[in-house]
């Protein structure tokens, strides 16, 4: 027997750190083998790299910053000026997705020591992951955008090399996709960046026009699957099928069940985020579904020369993607449980918040297991005088630093804020609950509705705007008909029109307007101050930053 030096992971319990311990490991000899009597490369490799984690941990400068220690601190982030925090909105990309199992963070750790072939480790992982899933096949792919990005691809070339260069122009190629008006989102982009033309239908009657010898694909978000609606998953399935035609669903935040809810129902491949509730790596992906047309899309990615090359999935990703689905799939990761202790969770907020008089909490449950549960916190605006919005800016600011749904907007001035489970980590919910009584309890009386001063001028008529990007500038135009403080018109982009509504505060203006381009619904918010005929500002451009602008009333 001889005795090795390992390390291993110790889970956070209730806001525990998480930590390396060292264990004496007793090996057999085996027989006919020689023992081993010092560690091998991967031992070493491995100790290494975990000892020097721990040897790194900070947990003065997290205590600090009031988070628990994971890994070796958020150092890594505050030491370069970046100040993490507990994540409240789940799955939401821009604040890190969900919390990785931390089986998916040792694999990924343990991918990263060994170089392989990725022909040959995308055709594995794809087998393992359809084998548990059940699927004919399945590839890994960079979110589920990429994985869209990819069945478009192959639904537009195959398996055709000069398809696959001649792309994205679609000239003698299909380069149509028939998509539902009302499944329409800003996340068909991940389609349209291949050159195809989006064909909207409405009604069941629409469907057999749609289709025509341009048509290479159909696609819909979640929501086709979804009871009444103007026709059924089904039904878009048995129109596009009738024509030669896949049906690709997007179903980016869902858990994959077996038996596939919509493989069964006739899609031909599905799309899923490793980000979210599969807890996977918050970069990948995967596509499930028809053995040929994953073939195609994997060849028409990287590592191979083709459009979606720029969608690369490292060695690290897939390793975590295959490790994510195996917990899923082999017991180790039990959902009920999961879901049981997130309940738990808000029923721990709800019981701390609603110690304030006039706030009260809502547990709100799944509709099918591909989800999870989420909580609302609610207060009397007439009893309590802080919005929605000053709530999540009050969370942000303070320690620990807390991102709700509430934090996303300054503007919301409602009385009511969402609250998802699947990024926080134990003992965090003891924080949120603590932090958001302080916040509460603290709030102001109600106060009286800020009364706007009387107009300085009458702003109505027609006005050209030039607004001025970080780089490059636009001309957009806007009708408005003040009455009162009230401001109501119309607004003309380049391509987005739409209607205005706003009002006047002395010689300042504040309207919002918007409208769609494709899937995406984009919004405006303009501010400026008003002399005579002009007017100069900023415009708020939501999730792409702000710009400034100047505008002229016409005659």
């Amino acid at each position: 027997m001889v005795c090795r030096l390992d390390f291993e992971w110790r889970a956070c319990q209730d806001g525990v750190p998480w930590e390396f311990r060292k264990r004496g490991i007793m090996m057999a000899a085996m027989p006919n083998k020689p023992h081993r009597t010092s560690p091998n490369r991967r031992d070493l490799i491995r100790a290494s790299a975990l000892a020097s984690a721990a040897a790194m941990a900070a947990p003065e400068p997290a205590r600090a910053a009031g988070l628990p220690v994971r890994g070796g601190g958020p150092t890594v982030y505050s030491a370069f000026g970046v100040r993490p925090f507990i994540n409240c909105t789940s799955t939401y990309t821009i604040n890190g997705g969900s919390a990785m199992l931390p089986e998916v963070i040792e694999a990924m750790s343990q991918a990263s020591y060994y170089p392989v072939n990725l022909d040959e480790l995308m055709a594995a992982a794809g087998k393992r992951i359809a084998e548990l899933l059940q699927a004919d096949a399945a590839m890994v792919s960079s979110g589920a955008a990429g994985a869209m990005t990819c069945a478009t691809l192959a639904c537009v070339a195959g398996g055709d090399p000069e398809k696959m260069q001649q792309l994205p122009d679609t000239t003698g190629l299909k380069g149509e996709v028939v998509v539902p008006r009302w499944s329409r989102s800003i996340y068909d982009h991940a389609v349209r960046c291949t050159g195809v033309k989006m064909v909207e239908v409405e009604t069941l009657a629409d469907l057999d026009r749609a289709f025509t010898r341009r048509t290479a694909m159909a696609t819909s978000q979640i929501n086709l699957a979804n009871s009444g609606n103007p026709f059924t998953l089904e039904q878009f399935a048995a129109a596009a099928h009738k024509h030669g035609v896949p049906l690709v669903m997007d179903c980016a935040d869902r858990l994959p069940l077996v038996p596939n809810p919509y493989l069964s129902r006739g899609a031909d491949l599905v799309a899923y985020s490793g980000g979210k509730i599969i807890r996977g790596p918050q970069t990948a992906g995967m596509l499930l579904g028809r053995k040929d047309l994953i073939a195609a899309a994997f060849a028409n990615s990287a590592p191979h020369h083709a459009f979606a090359r720029m969608v690369k999935v490292s060695k690290e990703e897939v390793a975590g993607m295959v490790k994510a689905i195996e917990m899923l799939r082999t017991g180790k990761r039990d959902r009920d449980a999961e879901d049981n202790e997130w309940r738990a969770w808000f029923r721990h907020i709800g019981e701390t918040v609603t110690k304030v008089p006039g706030v009260s909490f809502k547990v709100i449950e799944p509709k099918d297991k591909a989800y999870y549960p989420t909580m609302t916190v609610s207060w009397d605006a007439k009893r309590i005088g802080i919005t929605a919005g000053e709530v999540g800016q009050a969370l942000l600011q303070g320690e620990p630093r807390i991102m709700t749904h509430a934090g996303l907007s300054e503007d919301d001035a409602s009385s009511e804020m969402l609250l998802r489970p699947a990024a926080m980590w134990p003992g965090e919910y003891k924080m949120v609950a603590s932090r958001l009584q302080e916040v509460l309890s603290k709030a102001p009386a109600p106060r009286p509705k800020k009364q706007h001063a009387p107009p300085a001028s009458d702003v109505s008529g027609l006005w050209e705007a030039n607004i001025e990007f970080s780089v490059g500038s636009a001309r957009h135009s806007f009708y408005l008909d003040s009455k009162g403080n009230a401001l109501t018109g119309q607004y003309s982009g380049r391509v987005v029109k739409g209607a205005i509504k706003g009002h006047v505060d002395g010689a300042n203006i504040e309207f919002r307007c918007g409208g769609r381009i494709e899937g995406a619904a984009l919004g405006y918010t303009y501010r400026a101050a008003v002399d005579g005929d002009k007017m100069s500002g900023v415009v708020d451009l939501g999730e792409y930053g702000t710009a400034k602008f100047t505008a002229s009333r016409k005659a």
